[in-house]
């Protein structure tokens, strides 16, 4: 793992830093629209799709339907990283045009609303890694934070936490079910969502349309096999690919302040790799960078990241990015810790001087 060592961040100015590097970087060029790459990933990918369905008919009742299923749940979740591409509005300059190629793919192509995602993901980009701000590290299954352990866990619950590193991914294996669940009971539900109607129809389309073709096609019990090998893979390949960017990184409380580059930089990882690490993780392994330039298109991250890393590295500011392998042991450790309540997120360096100051 590569950590840029760091002194406290109180005698900068955050705002003066950030805005110094928007400038380099608006002048990079790397902000500019990347027309051609964008189509190009939605033509492959809905003829993938096609193709897919189509192989799903050919191949019929044949336990080989599980390698479709598989091969599904990898190009659903590459239909995921092309929504968040454009809910973050890195595809078009018109927003409408952003929102509504979101909401088509989200929900449309994947089973997944757009509304729900986008606002859980707004609260994550805002503030990472925040107590009471983060949606990504509100505990529940998991526990991600020794703040949130106000009292012993015994019995089953007992042995789960201390064990939830260990179990941490396989528990992902029902992380697609939920993903689908949880937007559903948003569209439901009383709280406002922005062209429900629309998300509605759309869902139940493309759920609906999805179960009644797979329960017609196949017998019962290879149906069900073919569900649960693609929502397993699908739900395990979004959780292994958002998991190594944040988790195991400072927590911090509300209250500390910091600045926007600061708060981006330092509670953020980059995964280090070649250009497959770049398509198997959509881009988000240039998490910082990301964090910096939402609205940047996925494929310039890689160019401006020797950029924002010399930045940092000029300016003293920590920048940490680690091998996928290694994320995945540092996400495996801390949660253990946590769960075993022998580790407190907060005594970090970056947390005790903010504290201090």
């Amino acid at each position: 793992m590569t950590t840029i060592p760091t002194t406290s961040p109180s005698t900068r100015a955050p705002s003066s830093d950030f805005t110094e590097l928007m400038h380099a970087v608006q002048g990079s060029g790397l902000l500019r629209r990347r027309y051609a790459h964008y189509w190009t990933r939605f033509v492959v990918l809905t003829a993938v799709l096609g193709g897919l369905g189509v192989t799903f008919v050919v191949v019929g009742h044949s336990w080989w339907q599980l390698a479709v299923a598989a091969a599904l749940a990898v190009a659903l979740g590459q239909v995921m990283f092309l929504g968040h591409d454009a809910a973050h509005r890195q595809i078009f300059r018109s927003g409408r045009w952003n929102d509504w190629a979101s909401l088509v793919l989200a929900n449309l192509y994947a089973g997944m609303s757009y509304g729900w995602w986008n606002r859980k993901h707004s609260r994550h980009h805002a503030k990472p890694n925040t107590l009471g701000a983060d949606g990504d590290i509100e505990s529940g299954a998991i526990v991600f934070t020794t703040a949130d352990l106000t009292s012993p866990r015994t019995g089953l619950a007992g042995w789960f936490a201390q064990r939830q590193g260990w179990l941490f991914f396989p528990l992902l294996l029902l992380e697609g079910l939920n993903l689908h669940a949880s937007g559903v009971r948003t569209v439901l539900g009383k709280a406002p969502v922005k062209r429900r109607t629309v998300e509605l129809s759309l869902l139940t389309l493309r759920l609906g349309g999805y179960l009644t073709v797979v329960f017609w096609l196949l017998p019962f019990g290879m149906a069900c096999a073919f569900l649960g090998v693609q929502l397993g893979l699908f739900g395990v390949y979004m959780g292994a690919t958002f998991a190594p960017n944040h988790k195991g990184m400072p927590i911090v409380p509300a209250s500390l302040k910091l600045g926007f580059l600061h708060r981006q930089v330092l509670l953020s990882r980059n995964i280090t790799g070649g250009r497959w690490v770049d398509v198997f993780m959509g881009g988000l392994n240039h998490q910082v960078e990301h964090h910096l330039f939402p609205s940047m298109p996925s494929p310039a991250l890689r160019a401006v990241r020797p950029l924002v890393r010399q930045f940092c590295l000029t300016h003293d500011i920590a920048y940490t990015e680690t091998s996928l392998a290694r994320s995945y042991g540092i996400v495996v450790r801390y949660l253990n810790q946590v769960g075993l309540a022998s580790r407190d997120p907060f005594q970090c360096p970056l947390v005790a001087a903010r504290l201090a100051a």
